[in-house]
């Protein structure tokens, strides 16, 4: 039986509408732990489990440096979701390399982590077991170099912001990281094809996208490229990065809302949209859905490959 599905243009008649109420077949993207392709890993950031004891606001932080300039080398800056879109700035106390000594001398240090211990004793059972490392963030894991990506992000971009960053940034548990990824990477993931892909199966918070390792990136199919298109996927994801600079006061909430975006940030990324469209085999002309709709096919096929 034909179905009417209407498309913010007009009502048509299709033979089937899909659990993302799109037309086209019933196929259903399952949570994965591993990336579908060979690609890097994406984790969680780390998450600081301390009831707000070893974080610290710009103002504590310029106090702790004016009166511990010794121990300076503790603070770190912190990056959650928010700070990663808005530019805001938060800090934290980073005791990974600090002696029982360094800790107990500095009373600042001193009284944050007991207070951290205290916090945590109080809390469910996971919790009451952190409480042995109450100097720690739940998890310690910083790389060299990484994409992060917001776990959140409004609807109202068409590109969800990523960005490099290395290990002077401590990212929370609202940021996605991907250790050891290239430009080429980042390249693939903030094109239009990547959030084609992205706005068909991510969750959603309220109406705000919720990007996921195990069903937005861990699914996405990667595919094979030409010499040539991985040299220009390169330079294009490059010049992105470039572009960028050319706003250092801006925030990425600021750059990638799509009444403020800069005409040479969107002629950037519509360069890199072509070159990823190119590599898919995907006609200039197409659709978000109808890219959606190749995506979900491709899954399908390296599924049916794999046996997964």
């Amino acid at each position: 039986m034909a179905k009417l599905y209407y498309d913010e243009k007009n009502f048509r008649e299709v033979e089937n509408i899909n659990f993302y109420l799109m037309p086209g077949p019933n196929i259903f993207v399952k949570s994965r732990s591993e990336p579908l392709c060979p690609v890097p890993k994406i984790i969680t950031g780390n998450r600081p489990a301390d009831g707000g004891n070893l974080i610290l606001s710009e103002d504590e932080k310029n106090f702790f440096v004016k009166k511990y300039p010794q121990d300076k080398k503790f603070i770190k800056r912190l990056i959650g979701g928010e700070e990663f879109l808005h530019n805001k700035k938060r800090y934290c106390l980073w005791l990974v390399d600090a002696t029982p000594e360094q800790i107990k001398n500095n009373k600042f240090i001193y009284e944050r982590v007991k207070k951290c211990k205290e916090d945590r004793l109080n809390g469910a059972a996971d919790r009451k077991k952190l409480a042995d490392t109450p100097h720690l963030f739940r998890e310690t894991f910083v790389p060299e170099k990484f994409i992060a990506i917001p776990k959140t992000s409004s609807e109202k971009r068409f590109y969800i912001p990523m960005d490099f960053l290395d290990k002077n940034f401590i990212c929370t548990d609202s940021l996605l990281i991907i250790p050891d990824a290239e430009i080429w990477h980042f390249g693939i993931l903030t094109s239009s094809v990547h959030m084609a892909w992205m706005r068909l199966v991510a969750g959603r918070l309220k109406s705000d996208y919720r990007y996921s390792a195990k069903i937005v990136y861990n699914n996405f199919v990667w595919v094979k490229m030409e010499f040539i298109q991985y040299a220009e996927l390169i330079l294009a994801a490059k010049n992105i990065l470039e572009v960028r600079k050319n706003y250092p006061d801006a925030s990425f909430a600021d750059l990638y809302d799509e009444i403020t975006m800069p005409k040479d940030l969107r002629d950037a990324h519509k360069n890199l949209d072509e070159i990823v469209l190119d590599i898919y085999g995907f006609s200039k002309k197409m659709s978000d859905e109808e890219i959606a709709l190749e995506m979900l096919d491709n899954y399908q096929r390296v599924c049916e490959i794999k046996n997964c």
